[in-house]
């Protein structure tokens, strides 16, 4: 993997990171309910483990397409699902619920990775990935070091906003300067998908 993939996974880490649905927003609220900064710090690492599980298995889905499909037609192919995927994201406004504010951690790292699944966060990272690597072992340890370096970037951009929210901000600063990422995700989307197909 090259210096600007790796660069591109850390932005794109970052950017799912900020992005309140994906768990620094339900781990201020665990948090403040139990007015405790531990229960915001302990609530993270489920939730950004159930988002790298649904980035890995995305990521392996593909792996096993490309070892069974010519180069061309996967990268059409994951051109068609990001775009189609993202521009379901802009029409489809509704968020998946689940689970209330008493959970285990392990309900925690499902609902992360349902949260993660239904954004088509895996599928954002799958261009970065495509062209990059061939055989079982190679795609392999790509998937796992796409994975590892967009995790640790989400990790570290998820934690700094959820006990700057948590510490000094407040969840009431959402009432005066919020800013609705699903349109800046879902364009993301489309952008991922047209990298895929002319790259």
């Amino acid at each position: 993997m090259d210096l600007t993939s790796a660069l591109i996974l850390v932005g794109l880490g970052a950017f799912h990171g900020l992005n309140p649905a994906m768990g620094w927003l339900f781990a201020v609220a665990l948090g403040l309910q139990e007015r405790s900064r531990a229960a915001v710090l302990r609530a993270l690492p489920p939730i950004v483990l159930g988002h790298a599980g649904s980035v890995l298995i995305t990521l392996a889905l593909v792996s096993v397409a490309r070892l069974a499909a010519p180069p061309k037609i996967i990268s059409f192919g994951v051109a068609a699902l990001v775009c189609g995927f993202g521009v379901w994201r802009l029409v489809r406004r509704r968020h998946p619920r689940w689970v209330g504010m008493k959970v285990t951690r392990w309900q925690l790292a499902g609902w992360s990775f349902l949260m993660a699944t239904a954004h088509g966060a895996g599928l954002m990272v799958v261009p970065i990935t495509l062209h990059n690597g061939h055989g079982t072992a190679e795609l392999a340890s790509q998937s796992l070091l796409a994975t590892a370096i967009h995790t640790l970037s989400m990790l570290a951009t998820t934690t700094a906003v959820a006990m700057l929210v948590y510490e000094r901000l407040g969840v009431a600063v959402l009432r005066r300067a919020w800013f609705n990422l699903d349109y800046v995700w879902a364009v993301a989307l489309i952008g991922a998908g047209v990298s895929a197909a002319f790259t």
